[in-house]
């Protein structure tokens, strides 16, 4: 499967045209291998640290010629390309060694095994649903009932082990011991579905990215909100796409070594 092939399937599965306006989602860095055979490395944010990655395997003689990322590398039109500049770099790297960079974003949140799926499946959550559907089946967030009833501190247990993110963070409540049976998701900042998810009969809400202030709302919404960090929540779906990518008869697909989560917190 050549890039160009690889990406009309995305595009066919994910259509960019889903995004939100303020997205930028496809094409950050095109430098002339639509024709080439596929080999993708996959990861969260496209940096410099992971296109160092990608060069240092391509030397090593690995076929990579793609970045394929969540984030997108470009929100706001360039005014200018410069060297030095984060943008500028990566734009000199991928056109240099031939490697594109490609991001798929608010549209991959909504698609089934997409970053919102990815967590009902981790969790096994049954009936899921889309919390704010967007298209038929699909949408930001999923909610759905626990195979078996958790107490509050089992649940966060299983979002510990399975998430494995450096902190977990929840709202404070009196029981630990309470009964949790529904549970909604969304991967990465998802705060600002907090209302949604209130209306879904929800008792816990894993997401990321929370304010002081938003906890607040959640106790007043009589929500539990679990914080597990952006990387945590999202990198799952990450690690999909390879299998994914591999499974549409890419030969060479491998999940980024080099993906940060850009937040480490002291322990003494």
């Amino acid at each position: 499967m050549n890039v160009e092939a690889l990406i009309n399937w995305v595009e066919a599965w994910a259509p960019p045209a889903w995004q939100e306006a303020w997205d930028n989602c496809g094409w950050q860095i095109e430098p002339g291998i639509l024709s080439q055979p596929a080999g993708v490395l996959v990861c969260l944010t496209p940096t410099l640290t992971v296109m160092a990655e990608a060069i240092r395997l391509k030397q090593e003689g690995a076929p990579v010629n793609l970045i394929f990322a969540h984030h997108p590398l470009i929100f706001s039109p360039l005014k200018a390309v410069t060297v030095g500049d984060p943008v500028g770099d990566m734009v000199q790297l991928s056109m240099a060694h031939g490697i594109g960079v490609y991001s798929a974003h608010t549209n991959f949140d909504q698609v089934a095994d997409g970053t919102a799926d990815m967590l009902a499946q981790l969790l096994r959550l049954q009936n899921s649903l889309p919390v704010v559907p967007t298209q038929d089946d699909l949408g930001y967030g999923r909610v759905g009932d626990l195979p078996a009833p958790l107490s509050l501190d089992e649940l966060l247990a299983i979002i510990q082990k399975t998430l494995n993110p450096p902190r977990l963070i929840h709202s404070p409540m009196a029981d630990l011991q309470q009964r949790i049976d529904r549970v909604a998701v969304l991967g990465g900042s998802g705060a600002s579905f907090m209302s949604a998810v209130a209306k879904t009969g929800a008792q816990a809400y894993l997401t990321s990215d929370c304010k002081f202030h938003q906890f607040q709302e959640g106790r007043d919404r009589n929500l539990i909100l679990i914080d597990a960090g952006h990387y945590a929540t999202e990198r799952p779906a990450c690690a999909k796409l390879v299998e994914k990518f591999q499974q549409q008869g890419v030969t060479w697909a491998q999940l980024s070594t080099a993906d940060e989560d850009f937040r480490q917190f002291w322990q003494k």
